[in-house]
């Protein structure tokens, strides 16, 4: 993989990219999603689209602390990251995480923030369809897991199904799906603190339904839901059995 140039790389060479590639936190620092983040910036590469990263100006967009309550804390991030956005001019991002998919293009444009904010399933489907990215894999069954802020919050349920047919492969819906999705058991801040007591935890709940359906691989375009239903095939003892991958990653293996 070629290096990649920051905004601020760009900026001094009197340029700018197509679209700036946010990276998220998760993408950053989580060993698990770093892989996607590098799956997903080698498929850029390879089709040949301009984009930069912030890298060290990129802070959190401030989705957990508002979903935890604090509202002034998410404040500051956010208006700091609208500042550094609106200096370099950015107009579309790109992002591997619903979360900041959905901060940036729901509640950034209150704070002065207005751009294009696009999730990598829906970039990844279009290159499909033009014929940008083409399939050399094997056919399989894939189930794809519905991401709440994806779906339910922002409509995208056809981009991630669209990328699993458009590779040649065989699509799986769970019990739960699209409308009816059922939560990972990550949203609202709660991937950060230990579950409240019920009957059972979401994430388990989820993963029996996974199980249930017979699917070996999940196609998965949250980095939460990657770490809450491998917490929670852990916990059936599934782990071994059943691959979650994300979307990027699935494209990355069948170019």
């Amino acid at each position: 993989m070629e290096a990649i140039k920051t905004m601020a790389d760009w900026s001094a060479s009197g340029e700018s990219p197509e679209y700036l590639f946010w990276v998220g936190c998760a993408g950053s620092f989580d060993d698990r999603q770093k892989k996607v983040t590098r799956a997903f910036c080698e498929i850029l590469q390879k089709v040949g689209i301009t984009f930069a990263v912030l890298g060290k100006e990129e802070a959190c967009t401030g989705d957990p602390a508002r979903r935890a309550g604090n509202e002034f804390l998410f404040q500051m991030q956010a208006n700091a990251n609208v500042q550094v956005l609106n200096m370099y001019g950015v107009k579309k991002i790109i992002t591997t995480c619903p979360h900041c998919f959905n901060t940036l293009k729901n509640e950034y444009p209150a704070l002065g923030g207005n751009y294009e904010v696009i999730h990598h399933s829906q970039l990844l489907a279009t290159l499909i369809q033009e014929g940008k990215i083409k399939s050399n894999g094997t056919s399989e069954e894939i189930a794809y897991h519905d991401s709440c802020y994806l779906g339910r919050a922002n409509g995208v349920y056809e981009a991630p199904r669209e990328i699993i047919l458009g590779l040649q492969k065989e699509l799986k819906e769970l019990k739960s799906c699209k409308t009816n999705g059922l939560c990972c058991g990550a949203g609202g801040a709660q991937v950060f603190k230990e579950p409240e007591a019920g009957a059972i935890d979401m994430q388990v709940r989820r993963a029996n339904e996974i199980v249930e359906s017979g699917a070996k691989k999940v196609a998965i375009g949250c980095p939460f839901c990657m770490v809450m239903l491998q917490d929670g095939l852990n916990k059936t003892g599934k782990e071994k059995e059943i691959q979650l991958i994300d979307l990027a990653e699935l494209v990355q293996q069948t170019m």
